[in-house]
């Protein structure tokens, strides 16, 4: 079972240093198997802090859908497209399906075996019996079905309708039949009756087969070779030898060519819409140039995922990583209000009113005695500076103050100088585009039945905001328009100042309710505003009330 240890979309200093702080924190305690996660870009500022500490940045996860990969089986038994279904016959035993991929020499699938049919076909019903001994084989599968060997002659290698004839009556008799065959089609099945063999290959019987391993005078051996006739000596007795040479038809012949693939990638849900009502025994999954990976049954789309999550920084489905809802949650760990993703189980749930995740992190060390290593206590020193704005945001507590002090003796760092550090790089409004400014560090949330957005950047002065104006107002209503939220906010957060500038682009329903000072349209200056869970929000989730 792989855990990964997952922040929110858009993630921020805090939601990515807290994931590889708590992975470092599970590892130490003994979950195997556990790796920090991201599902989104990260910015110049986490860069800096990873450089810096040397850590590399988390796996970058898109989506967590449960897919076909997850549950196919990996080790397919298939069969080649020029094999005898013989081969098939003890194939089916070591597989668990009804059906055996068909492939050709690239390991292409390129059909379906299906036991039924091969079963049908071994064992006709009443009506088709006569048919029974007609084998369309060459003589060469015919040897290798029944593992025979060949006495003299050559084998022809030329697929084509073979008439399977048991000599099994007296020599008059026999004559007789002779008379009635397609000789050119004609193998013969014979135990040791040598008058029998003499007068096949007399009258110009193509092949015969010579059953229990009996070896034929040298007379007999010499006369089909002066005819041209292919000796071939069976192991088995002759009803072991019929059965098997009607085995010697290859895969490909008997395929079902159409059928249902899959590829890794699909998602569970979507391929339990797409085979539902189909027939098909197994569904093969195919990768690059048509390669087969693996084949899955219908029960396996039952089997639980290899793959379970803990959420650090958010508790909240709207701003999980995707496909979350459809995979266990183990443990959450956060500091933001309690929206709760629904577990299938009682989990570890940390929820507690701090500065950041970071601190809670750091806090599990402490409280377990653990050590926390060098690199990681220096990152969660960034996350925690990052989030409470080196401890001056209102959010701030004592806690946050304790696993500052305590991280900073074990990284040697000054938090002053490193807040320093990280609040000089990448200012959002040089170094990323409207787009990236709008979405970098945006949360999704949903209040009285509507949903909205709030995005938050740090810089060191308002200096370049009056270049950006515009185009920021016009980015933040294209990103409310295409995601059919009441409205969208940007907090643009002066971390010298502590005063914020809020843009909003949204129902005048809603805006004409903001009783913040006016910068221009949809601006509001905000003094002494930073925190976007303990200020911002709860103030628009107010206005919200007051709306409804």
């Amino acid at each position: 079972m792989k855990t990964l240890v997952i922040g929110h979309r858009n993630p921020d200093m805090d939601a990515i240093v807290s994931a590889i702080g708590y992975a470092e924190f599970k590892r130490a305690t003994g979950m195997q198997n556990v790796f920090a996660a991201r599902c989104g870009n990260t910015n110049e500022r986490i860069d800096f802090a990873l450089q810096k500490f040397g850590v590399e940045a988390p796996v970058f996860v898109p989506d967590v859908y449960p897919r076909v990969e997850d549950v196919m089986e990996r080790n397919v038994v298939s069969i080649h497209r020029n094999a005898p279904i013989y081969q098939a016959m003890t194939r089916f035993g070591e597989a668990k399906f009804r059906g055996l991929p068909v492939v050709d020499d690239s390991r292409a699938c390129i059909g379906l075996l299906s036991a039924f049919k091969l079963g049908k076909y071994l064992f006709p019903p009443l009506e088709s019996l006569s048919s029974s001994r007609i084998v369309e084989a060459s003589i060469s599968h015919i040897r290798d079905a029944i593992r025979g060997m060949v006495i003299t002659g050559k084998e022809d290698a030329e697929i084509k309708p073979r008439i399977l004839v048991v000599a099994a009556m007296l020599t008059d008799s026999f004559k007789k039949r002779l008379e009635q065959l397609d000789l050119p089609s004609t193998i013969l099945i014979v135990g040791d009756r040598w008058n029998i063999q003499e007068l096949s290959i007399l009258a110009g019987v193509p092949a015969v087969i010579i059953t229990n391993n009996f070896s034929p005078p040298d007379r007999i051996v010499a006369l089909a070779q002066e005819h041209g006739v292919t000796l071939l000596s069976s192991p088995h007795d002759t009803a072991t030898t019929v059965l098997l040479s009607r085995a010697a038809v290859t895969a490909g012949q008997m395929l079902s060519p159409d059928f249902i693939r899959l590829t890794p990638e699909a998602t569970l849900r979507q391929t339990r819409m797409d085979i539902a009502l189909r027939s098909q025994f197994a569904f093969p999954v195919i990768g690059a140039q048509g390669r087969l990976q693996g084949i899955i049954s219908k029960s396996d789309l039952l089997k639980p995922v290899p793959r379970q999550l803990i959420l650090v920084d958010h508790n909240e489905l709207t701003q999980a990583v995707a496909g979350a809802e459809e995979i266990p949650i183990v443990e959450i760990l956060d500091h933001h209000r309690i929206g709760v993703a629904p577990t299938q189980q009682p989990i570890l749930f940390m929820n507690r009113p701090v500065g950041s995740t970071s601190t809670i992190v750091a806090e599990c060390f402490l409280q377990a005695r653990l050590p926390i290593p060098k690199p990681v206590a220096g990152l969660l020193m960034c996350g925690l500076i990052s989030d409470t704005l080196n401890l001056t945001s209102p959010t701030t507590t004592e806690n946050d103050r304790a696993a500052m002090t305590e991280l900073s003796k074990i990284s040697d760092i000054n938090p002053a100088d490193l807040a320093s550090e990280i609040f000089s790089v990448g200012s959002p409004l040089l170094t990323l585009s409207t787009k990236d400014v709008v979405t970098a560090d945006c949360k999704e949330y949903e209040e009285q039945g509507v949903k909205f957005s709030v995005s938050q950047i740090e810089e060191i002065s308002f200096a370049s905001f009056e270049k950006q104006r515009e185009a920021l107002l016009a980015e933040l209503e294209k990103y409310r328009a295409s995601h059919g939220y009441l409205f969208s906010t940007l907090l643009i957060t002066d971390v010298n100042t502590q005063n914020s500038l809020l843009l909003i682009r949204g129902s005048e329903s809603f805006t004409r309710l903001i009783d913040f000072p006016e910068e221009g349209a949809w601006i509001w200056r905000l003094d002494g505003i930073v925190s976007r869970k303990k200020q911002l929000l709860p103030y628009l989730t107010a206005l919200l009330s007051r709306m409804a």
